[in-house]
This record gives C-alpha cells, structure tokens and sequence, in this order.
C-alpha cells in the first residue's frame, strides 16, 4: 500500500475524542513526576513506554489515574493544556474537542476557579500562538458514581468555561449502566451542551442504546462493538450520529483483539458517520497522524477518501458553522494542491 503519512502529515485535520491527561507527552509526564517526588510513574521519559504497557482496561484506568494524580496546582493545569497544544500544532490539528475530567482535578484540591483560568488561559494562548483552536468536553469520570456526577455537572453549568461545548461520560463501562446519568444530562443538555458518553467500547449494543436513549448522545465515544447490532447501525447512520473510533486505543486496551479485525470497516460500510481519533496518545505510543494512516489501511482510502475523513471530523464538530467552512476549505484546497503535484 502507498505511504500516505506526508500526506496525512500536512493535512489540515480536526480531532473529536482525545482525553486532556492522556494526551500528556512522555516529556511532559516525566516533568510532572519530578515536580512532585514519591509517585509511582516514572520521571524518566523512556521507562514510561513499558509503564504504559497495560494488561486490559482495568489496567489502564489504574494507570491512566496515577498520572491524573500527577496534576496538583492551576499551574500545572496549564503546562499540561498548552503542551497537549503545542503536540496538536505539530500534527497540523487546527480544532479540538479535548475530554477534560474537572472532577479529578477539584477532589484533589486544586481550586476550581483557578483550574477553570487555567484551561481558558492556554486555550486562548494556543489560539493566539499555535493556531489551535481548543474546545472542551467535560466528562463524568463513570466510576466515581453519582457523586462526581453531580459534582461535574455543577461545575460545568456554574463556572461554565468560554471553551466548553460538551458533556460526557468517561471511565469503565462496566458495573456503570448509563441511564443513571441520565438526570445529569438532562441539566446539561438544557443548558446548551451537547452529549457526548462514551459507550459500547467494552460493553455490548445495549449501553450504545442507552446512551441514545437515556442520555440523547449526539456522538458516540468508540462505539466498538455497535457492528453487533445491525438496527443500530442502521439508526446510527439514518440519524447520522457519528461514532469516534479510536483504533490503536482498542487494541491497546484489549477492547479489540487484533487491529485488522478491527469493526472500523463494518461501521463504514453501513454508512455510519466515522471520525478517527487518538484518544490517549501517548499512553498507547501513537498520535492522529497515526491513526490517519492506520484508518486509511483499514478502510483501502486514498488521499481523496483520506480528505474525506478529515472532512467527517469537521461536519461531525461543534465548531460553528464559519469554522467548518473555513476549515473544509483548507481541508480541500490542501488536498488539491496535493494531487496537483
């Protein structure tokens, strides 16, 4: 098959599920580990490779938290969001919805006011600087229960952020059914936000449902195992819900065996809005460049089919209208010049 990464690497792209923590850089991480001494990940930036080596998702999650604890003051809130930007610039990723986890942060004391001028202040600053445009998703952190629910939800109505444009619903599937959420929801969809849960990722159709039903998803998180349940993805791609598919991350967490037996191809065929994404980048040694080029094998796309990825993205945004428009049309006049030569 051709090599479509220069391609892929200057395409202007637009990334919809990719987490604030998990996008820590290896460079990054290890420079929080030796802010704060006496944690279990490592401050050197090659031991984290085999850190980040998990077992299954459980095993993640319980990785993924030791890093999260990692992120004590507003300041390193903003080293941390500017840096996830700066690796986006680098990828020529002009808009991002990063999933951000407030409740993890303010419960482990970091006032929720400075954490709030923290994201704003490097959001506008990677603007302003890296030409990233940055947008937030706040999502409930599922195994923490009701009460983060609750907790993030209030954060996200009262200190509501410029950059917050989504809810979400994170964590472990499992033993966390998503109709309890549903209240929770029902106060950030009526106040504007959209609905973003995670779903179906290590769970059956069912919790896909759900989501739809109980918690009016807009976007589907991974979406992985919807294949299963054909009038699902007959109602997925009649109402034109867009799952976020997030293939290196599946395999790496073992939600997926093998990478070409990945369900990306049936969720294609049946016509189901696809947007590919990184999810936790640097925990599973990849980046949306990456995962362009491993979507593009997957799915037999050509420079043509892999624009139109970048276009899905786009449409399937909560960027405004003008912003789609701006950036379709750096997405085409990119691919043009491109196959012009």
């Amino acid at each position: 098959m051709p090599d479509f990464h220069p391609f892929i690497a200057g395409l202007p792209k637009a990334e919809l599920h990719v987490h604030h923590v998990g996008s820590a850089s290896p460079r990054i991480v290890a420079e929080l580990a030796a802010r704060h001494p006496g944690c279990r990940v490592p401050a050197d930036p090659e031991a984290l490779a085999e850190y980040f080596t998990f077992t299954d998702f459980a095993h993640f999650i319980d990785v993924y938290l030791t890093v999260v604890d990692l992120i004590r003051t507003p300041e390193d809130v903003r080293l941390l969001t500017y840096e996830v930007a700066r690796d986006m610039a680098r990828q020529n990723i002009r808009y991002a919805e990063l999933t951000i986890t407030p409740f993890s942060s303010t419960r482990r004391g970091i006032d929720e006011k400075a954490f709030m001028a923290a994201i704003e202040d490097a959001r506008t600053a990677a603007e302003r600087e890296l030409g990233v445009v940055l947008r937030w998703c706040f999502d409930i952190p599922g195994e923490a229960g009701l009460e983060a629910a609750e907790e993030t939800t209030r954060l996200a109505l009262d200190l509501r952020p410029e950059g917050l444009v989504s809810f979400g619903l994170g964590g472990p599937e499992i033993g966390v059914p998503r109709p309890q959420f549903k209240p929770y929801f029902d106060r950030a969809r009526a106040a504007g936000l959209h609905s973003v849960p995670h779903a179906g990722e290590t769970t059956g159709p069912g919790t896909i449902w759900d989501a739809l039903n109980e918690l009016g998803a807009e976007r589907i998180g991974h979406g992985t195992s919807a294949p299963r349940d054909p009038r699902l993805l007959e109602h997925l791609a009649e109402h034109r819900i867009a799952l976020e598919v997030c293939p290196t991350s599946n395999i790496a967490t073992r939600a997926v065996a093998e990478l070409d037996r990945h369900p990306i191809r049936e969720m294609a065929a049946a016509g189901v809005p696809v947007t590919v994404n990184s999810d936790d980048p640097p925990m599973f040694g990849t980046d949306l460049n990456t995962e362009y080029a491993v979507a593009a094998r997957l799915l037999g796309l050509d420079e043509r089919g892999i624009a139109q990825l970048a276009r899905d993205a786009v449409e399937a945004s909560f960027l405004d209208p003008a912003g789609k428009a701006r950036l379709t049309a750096e997405i085409d006049a990119y691919t043009d010049a491109w196959l012009r030569g």
